[in-house]
């Protein structure tokens, strides 16, 4: 889950693309790697009244417009001098098992509803840097390989703080998907039921959930750095109704060792 959650290193790479946007553009092209260790404690999947803790490496790499994140894959990103941005990554999501994983979600709450197989995507971002300390985006995700439905989300991001060893970032995220996405990871359908003894549940797509993120990341050598993250998740009608689903509001708490070159 480190991979998908550590929503900080998105709020940080969103702040890095505030500095290129309302900088020089006559500025040296872009170049750098950053490696880490991460940990999570979070729900065994969304809706679980489970936890776990995984840990797991965290690799950025960018070469100018290019760069590959392990939360979000190889992509590229453009920028504009008016703040405006579009990202396009190609990722990979993990799916689901219906029994309890070390590095992807999954419970034994789940035996009998068969595994969610993982899946390419890939996503597109569209974003607006209003100021250096708030920005705006939209962003979808679509498989390419095996289909798990499309989702989207809505964001705002506000940096309340900023130094150069210091770095506080509050995002707020709406979430969205499609009729096959909520189903396929909120629903039950008939054959499910029959081997998981769960009722049948089908829902619809459209919001179902917002996700309130609070990271800080700390320099502490100009190679070394730390950063903590916070999650607070709230699950809509269309999750939280889903019998799989045993606790609709749920936390996550990420934290990283980073070192730059």
């Amino acid at each position: 889950m480190i991979a998908r959650k550590l929503l900080y290193m998105t709020c940080f790479s969103l702040t890095g693309a505030a500095t290129a946007a309302w900088g020089d553009t006559n500025s040296p092209p872009l170049q750098s790697l950053t490696v880490g260790i991460g940990s999570e404690n979070a729900p065994r999947y969304s809706g679980s009244d489970k936890r776990h803790w995984q840990v797991m490496p965290v690799v950025q790499a960018r070469d100018n417009a290019f760069f590959f994140d392990s939360l979000k894959g190889l992509g590229y990103d453009l920028q504009s001098d008016n703040g405006l941005y579009l990202e396009h990554t190609l990722g990979y999501s993990f799916g689901r098992s219906d029994r309890n994983s070390g590095w992807r979600d999954g419970s034994n709450e789940l035996k009998g509803m068969g595994n969610i197989r993982g899946a390419i995507n890939t996503a597109v971002a569209v974003g607006w840097m209003a100021t250096p300390w708030l920005s705006f985006e939209g962003k979808a995700t679509l498989p390419l390989s095996d289909s798990q439905g499309v989702q989207y989300q809505t964001s705002a991001t506000l940096v309340p703080f900023q130094n150069n060893i210091d770095t506080l970032a509050i995002q707020g995220t709406a979430l969205f998907g499609d009729s096959r996405y909520t189903n396929t990871f909120y629903g039950v359908n008939q054959q499910q039921s029959l081997h998981s003894g769960y009722a049948a549940y089908q829902t619809s797509g459209g919001f179902y959930g917002f996700d309130n993120n609070v990271s800080w990341s700390h320099q502490l050598t100009p190679r070394w750095s730390t950063a903590v993250s916070a999650d607070y998740i709230w699950l809509g009608d269309r999750a939280k109704d889903s019998p799989i689903v045993f606790r609709s509001n749920q936390t996550l708490v990420s934290l990283a060792v980073l070192y730059g070159f």
